[in-house]
């Protein structure tokens, strides 16, 4: 009986032993799959290292699988401990931006690093039903002063259409970012020039903005401070001439047809329309491929002196269209559509040599819609020199061509009536009025007068 009663007893404990091992393992089952129980840690997205101007507010994301039950903030300056953000939440959220106003420090504070503990809590019942917590410890530089930002020198003029000089100086250990801003509109690029923290600029007043309100250098460092310095100009008025020119059946089904085919346009079926997906869309999306050559293309490398050469006319040519006609076009006897003419078209012998005025760098030579076979020349510090409507090309993308050296021939590629030269003239890839560009008092007085003066200004300091 008792050998019976042992087997009976070590067979219960043998059926038990399995029982707690098949519910221990669909414990851990039930937890390992179970979204009560997930085990990823909130995710905090601040830099590792930040700068603060303690003016304005910190934003701090975080984010979790389960959803987030507390948080907090605190400031650490070696000193004391301020806490800037700490709660306790209802767990429904799994994703929070907070925004941490600075600490309220009286006016004789200077400590410069500081750092910031950030905690965060999720609900998961893992780690014994006290969810799972991400920590971080965040570098601060604590920095409360604008950069400079001053204007050295710059052309007196600037006319609607034209171009203009500026020299800066602007200065910031943590300088983030600067650049010269026309009508909050149109931003241009500040090039490293002559010695340490000063900049150069070309800027444009682009045609199609018709009033002149501002042109302003802001500099913003890493902490966010900014500063804004007025630029100053006297203003020009624009030049500019009304034009009609009659647009046929035979033109919209050729030409028109034919290069919104050569750049993967729609082509409409009504002959107006085409004209205008032409004119209007295809002349947009070019226009904006122009400045994102110059864009790609720009050399911010340190610059001292330049010596650009007024550009000279198509040899033999005729001025067939100048800069800054405004066009008014007429299809069937109704006015359909209107663009400025932002270059001077020269028209001489069918297939006229092109010759370029100073030297470069080619950035652009293939077919641009409106303009068709199209080179671009990019002379340095954000000057470049486009020739449009070629038949041929002598040079290549990335070939380095020099003063009076034949790049083209004349042609009717593009959005044309007859074999011309398009030349244009581009400043931080706006079209500018090429006529400035090709006089070499305008040059001289605007341009490399403004360079002198500031070096000057720049040997005194």
């Amino acid at each position: 009986m008792s050998n019976i009663y042992i087997k009976k007893k070590n067979g219960f404990l043998k059926f038990v032993m399995l029982l707690i091992i098949v519910l221990l393992l669909g414990a851990v089952g039930f937890v390992s799959v179970s979204s009560e129980f997930e085990q990823n840690k909130p995710k905090i997205q601040i830099d590792n290292t930040i700068y603060w101007n303690l003016k304005d507010d910190l934003h701090i994301t975080l984010s979790d699988d389960s959803g987030i039950k507390y948080y907090k903030v605190i400031y650490d300056d070696n000193n004391k401990k301020i806490d800037l953000a700490s709660k306790v939440l209802d767990g429904t959220n799994k994703n929070i931006t907070l925004n941490i106003a600075p600490p309220k420090l009286d006016m004789f504070y200077k400590n410069k690093d500081v750092k910031l503990y950030i905690e965060v809590v999720d609900t998961s019942k893992w780690n014994m039903l006290e969810g799972n917590k991400a920590t971080k410890t965040v570098q601060v530089h604590i920095d409360n002063k604008r950069p400079i930002a001053n204007v050295i020198s710059n052309s007196r003029y600037i006319r609607r259409g034209g171009s203009a000089i500026v020299i800066t100086k602007v200065e910031d250990p943590n300088l983030k970012k600067a650049y010269i801003m026309f009508n909050d509109k149109i931003k241009f690029d500040l090039i490293p020039f002559y010695k340490d923290n000063y900049f150069v600029s070309l800027i444009a007043w682009d045609v199609n903005i018709e009033n002149f309100t501002r042109v302003n250098l802001i500099a913003i460092d890493k902490a966010n401070n900014k500063t804004i310095t007025k630029i100053p100009f006297y203003i020009q008025p624009l030049r500019s001439k009304n034009d009609t020119i009659n647009i046929s059946k035979h033109f919209i089904e050729n030409v028109s047809t034919n290069v919104l085919e050569q750049m993967d346009m729609k082509v409409p079926a009504d002959l107006k329309d085409r004209f205008i997906e032409q004119n209007r869309v295809l002349r947009a999306k070019n226009i904006q491929t122009l400045k994102e050559i110059y864009t790609k293309n720009i050399d911010k490398s340190f610059v001292s002196d330049f010596n650009i050469r007024a550009f000279k006319r198509l040899r033999g040519s005729r001025t067939a269209a100048g800069f800054a006609e405004r066009r008014t076009y007429i299809y069937e006897g109704e006015a359909i559509d209107k663009a400025w003419h932002l270059g001077i078209d020269w028209a001489s012998v069918k297939h006229a040599p092109i010759k370029v005025s100073n030297s470069g760098k080619v950035v652009f030579e293939q077919y641009l819609g409106i303009y068709g076979n199209t080179i671009v020349i990019d002379h340095g510090m954000g000057l470049a020199s486009l020739y449009a409507h070629t038949s041929t090309q002598d040079v290549n993308l990335g070939d380095e061509v020099r003063r009076n050296q034949k790049i083209a021939n004349t042609g009717t590629t593009g959005a044309v009536m007859g074999d011309h030269l398009h030349f244009g003239i581009l400043v931080q890839g706006i079209e500018v009025n090429p006529l400035e560009w090709m006089d070499k008092n305008w040059i001289k007085n605007n341009i490399t007068k403004t360079i002198q003066n500031a070096k000057k200004e720049i040997d005194k300091k």
